[in-house]
């Protein structure tokens, strides 16, 4: 497929603890490949990938994904408001990682009010669940992403399971919020481009419907 030209931007941010596996994610992702042992991010590092949500409409994502660490923290904030979707990923085996989940999510919307993120809840390293390895259950992560007003999806950045998937849902997320009318695009801001002016209304709106319903709160989706 011919990605030269695209209609649309979308900037993504990776969000959660360190060590949860938001490079693997992305690695696995944008390169379809998985290493056991991958550096930590030093700040924010950056990916880009390109997907097409319905014949003809192509949509080019940028991703920042961040580090966990608190001491990059304020580099993190930084990108925050150009951002229109995210992913908060947790580490199923990791306890604390889980119920800091709701800090990161409080921290994003209230520097980005009245901005509206999109975002899903992702557990990531499924794979250790059949090794008896989940410190949380999927009945808790359903419990906390149905609080924040969002999508869960649990996946594996060892296997790919989900991975492709849950990348998918959340652009499709964003591109159906443009066709609704709900996510406007707006000058200086970042988290959208457009190639062409003749492409911010989409002709076709028959995209492909989710099972997940999701809910507002606050300043997210």
């Amino acid at each position: 497929m011919d990605f030269t030209f695209w209609q649309y931007q979308f900037r993504f941010i990776m969000l959660g603890d360190s060590t949860v596996g938001k490079s693997s994610l992305m690695k696995r992702f944008t390169e379809d490949v998985f290493m056991e042992s991958v550096n930590q991010t030093v700040g924010v590092d950056f990916y880009v990938h390109f997907l097409e949500v319905e014949p003809g409409v192509r949509v080019k994502l940028q991703f920042w994904d961040t580090a966990g660490q608190e001491r990059f923290r304020s580099v993190t904030r930084s990108y925050y408001h150009n951002s229109v979707g995210g992913l908060l990923v947790f580490d199923m085996s990791n306890r604390d990682s889980f119920d800091h989940v709701k800090e990161w999510y409080d921290e994003v919307c209230d520097r980005v009010e009245p901005q509206r993120i999109q975002f899903i809840l992702v557990g990531q390293k499924s794979d250790l669940d059949a090794q008896g390895g989940r410190a949380v259950t999927q009945e808790e992560a359903e419990k906390l992403a149905e609080k924040l007003g969002v999508s869960y999806m649990e996946v594996s950045a060892k296997t790919g399971h989900n991975v492709k998937e849950v990348f998918e849902l959340l652009t499709q997320r964003v591109y159906q919020g443009i066709v609704s009318g709900d996510i406007v695009l707006r000058e200086g801001w970042d988290g959208i481009k457009c190639a062409a002016p003749q492409t911010l209304k989409p002709q076709n709106t028959s995209l492909t419907k989710t099972s997940t319903k999701t809910k507002t709160k606050k300043c997210c989706n």
